[in-house]
């Protein structure tokens, strides 16, 4: 009963031990996977954003940018020290263990000496027959073969068990070396990232400084942006509401006997097919970063101006191709009063808006299908700016498009 209870002792601080081990190796993945991420994030922020420096861009966008990329910076750092410290208590862990293998392979070593000395003082054919003989009965004789046979066999085992655990020891020091390794590059790595986050920061407060000289003027400019952009925006839910009673017209209802669009069976299928694809909906352009994200929040330069977004705002490539994010109709092709063009698709009661266009190629009416090129981004001559505004309808309700498109 005794050797049961520590046999399940036994098993149990093993099972302990690889769910902790386990976890800890899922964590430093996730972690590493988030690195990763940030590192190409940052990459993408300097080819989309700084790449081109002799651009005469505003104040205001150049410390939007800068702020951008050091939340960014910031972030990677924070995950880098994050892994640091994993590894630490992976390193710990490792150690500890190196430590209580060796004094288990000593004991197996010390323990088979014992029994190899034993063994050798006994070895010869005669002392295992006259061992054999002396029993008192066959009964015990049988038990005595059995016993030397048991013997021998358990020899056999502690050798193994000492090539295993001999390996198992090779092995954590080989994994041991490489935390410590990696553990190196991490910090490393992060060294730089600091050196750069400090020289960002100061251009970060020049700018600032600077911002703050003429903040009056700033804020104006600021406030004027947000009434073209609610002018621009208004101007887009007119035309899905207008949609909405169109095909409500259509169906042979009224408008106010439903608050959404009249659909068809396919529609439905389509706006199934387009909730189910929620989080995973490719990016309208192919490279980008977001620059302003969706809802009410400070203004990234003046935080003290709340400002509000239907939509987000996508820094991306001079001249790139927008693409539509799901298959779909064309709801309108629109010349925005206060802005380039924008293109509405219609995927059932869902409407995605691509604004900022200097090119369209599809028209009202047209099908189009998940990453087809719908037309061109606009892209500002004099600050070479490619900014892409893009929102989600759920018939006239703006959506987080962040909820929608695949890591964004």
């Amino acid at each position: 009963m005794h050797k049961n209870t520590y046999t399940y002792l036994l098993l149990l601080v093993f099972l302990l031990s690889s769910i902790v081990g386990f976890s800890q190796s899922k964590k430093q993945q996730e972690l590493e996977e988030r690195r990763q991420e940030l590192r190409l994030e940052i990459q993408r922020i300097n080819n989309l954003l700084f790449k081109n420096k002799s651009e005469k861009k505003s104040q205001t966008s150049l410390i939007e940018d800068l702020n951008y990329k050091v939340s960014v910076r910031q972030n990677l750092i924070k995950v880098t020290n994050q892994q640091a410290n994993l590894l630490t208590r992976e390193i710990n862990t490792n150690q500890k263990k190196i430590t209580e293998l060796r004094d288990e392979l000593q004991t197996l070593k010390d323990n088979y000496a014992k029994m190899i000395v034993t063994s050798y003082k006994s070895k010869s054919e005669q002392s295992r027959v006259m061992f054999l003989l002396s029993s008192s009965n066959f009964q015990q004789a049988y038990k005595r073969v059995q016993y030397i046979n048991q013997y021998a066999e358990y020899q056999k085992e502690q050798a193994e068990t000492i090539k295993i655990k001999t390996e198992e020891l090779q092995e954590t020091n080989a994994a041991l070396l490489k935390q410590k390794e990696d553990k190196q590059k991490l910090i490393d790595e992060n060294r730089i990232a600091q050196r750069e986050l400090e020289v960002e920061l100061k251009q970060q407060e020049s700018l600032m400084a600077s911002i703050n000289k003429n903040l009056n003027n700033y804020t104006a400019q600021i406030r004027e942006k947000q009434r073209e952009a609610d002018k621009i925006d208004r101007e887009i839910e007119k035309i899905i509401r207008e949609a909405i009673a169109s095909s409500n017209k259509s169906a042979g209802k009224t408008t106010t006997a439903s608050s959404g669009f009249a659909l068809t069976p396919e529609d439905k299928l389509l706006a199934d097919n387009f909730v189910s694809s929620k989080g995973k909906l490719p990016w309208p352009v192919e490279k980008g970063v977001v620059k302003l994200r969706y809802g009410k929040q400070p203004h990234p330069v003046v935080r003290t101006v709340m400002i509000q977004s239907n939509g987000v705002r996508i820094a991306t490539e001079e001249s790139a191709p927008v693409r539509a994010v799901f298959n779909g109709k064309v709801l309108a092709v629109q010349a925005i009063k206060h802005g380039n063009l924008s293109v509405l698709i219609q995927h059932g009661n869902y409407v995605t808006v691509y604004k900022n266009l200097s090119k369209v190629y599809v028209k009202k009416g047209d099908n189009v299908t998940t990453k087809q090129e719908i037309g061109q981004v606009f892209t500002n001559p004099s600050n070479k700016e490619t900014i892409l505004s893009f929102s989600i309808f759920k018939e006239s309700a703006t959506q987080n498009p962040a909820d929608w498109i695949y890591k964004m």
